[in-house]
């Protein structure tokens, strides 16, 4: 590892000849893309597609089969799937974020709005605790969740405030990439819009590059600048989002956007 500036020549992510087996059963296969800085890709099929486990291999949640991952990391050029653990918890900490579709997942539910956003900050090495204070206050108002919230725990807040956080804890130490897997699912469409209303926010200001995993093709027309389409763990379909979504060729495309995407 050499440097601290990432090579602009490069791509951000490049997922090559990814697959994940379980056993005899596939998660994913074959799977190849490019995402550069800046861009927001979407993944997007039905439940069982493939399209979370994909996630997860790229995040090094889980082992691949076979397949890399190479991140354009400011370590160099990063096969994530083949990194030692050290490495791979230093990026996860500060240049790629996850986010996951249950909040409880991503949080201390026992800790404060402030502390979840601060522990990030303190596990790169910040001690100044007025200065972590400071910063957290900040992406709490950059999340749209009131400032006097700080001390509270995750507990008392509403599914939409828990995401909105969970967003900030990750965003908080400016990461490269953020993966984002159904963060809208089982919110009510007046909670989504105002998170998707946030994303879109972020993105716009602060050049997010993003992998948003979603079954919702309206989220994913919203906040995405290119979209994947998966079927049994396999790309049937790639393109422009709009493009997709106004004129699919594939007729599982065209199934799914003629039964979810309403006019």
């Amino acid at each position: 590892m050499t440097g601290n500036v990432p090579d602009k020549s490069l791509p951000l992510l490049k997922v090559q000849n990814l697959s994940k087996f379980y056993g005899k059963n596939m998660g994913c296969h074959d799977i190849n893309f490019e995402l550069a800085e800046g861009e927001v890709i979407g993944v997007v099929g039905e439940s069982g597609s493939g399209k979370s486990t994909l996630l997860k291999c790229i995040a090094g949640k889980i082992n691949t089969t076979n397949g890399s991952v190479f991140f354009n990391s400011l370590y160099g050029f990063v096969d994530l799937c083949q990194c030692d653990e050290l490495l791979l918890r230093q990026l996860t900490r500060t240049q790629i974020g996850y986010v996951t579709q249950n909040s409880v997942d991503g949080l201390r539910m026992n800790i404060s709005a402030g502390g979840n956003i601060g522990e990030r900050l303190m596990a790169n090495g910040m001690r100044n605790y007025s200065q972590i204070r400071k910063i957290a206050l900040e992406w709490l108002e950059k999340v749209e969740i009131e400032t006097n919230r700080i001390d509270d725990l995750p507990t008392t807040f509403s599914g939409g405030m828990q995401q909105r956080l969970q967003i900030a804890a990750n965003l908080v130490t400016d990461p490269k990439i953020i993966l984002m897997d159904e963060p809208t699912s089982g919110l009510d469409v007046s909670v989504q819009a105002r998170l998707i209303d946030v994303l879109r926010k972020l993105v716009s200001r602060l050049r997010l590059s993003m992998i948003l995993v979603t079954h919702d093709l309206a989220v994913a027309r919203m906040l995405s600048h290119r979209l994947y389409v998966m079927k049994e763990g396999k790309i049937v379909e790639s393109g422009l989002s709009d493009q997709i979504l106004d004129d699919p060729r594939e007729p599982y495309t065209q199934l799914l956007v003629s039964s979810v995407l309403k006019p």
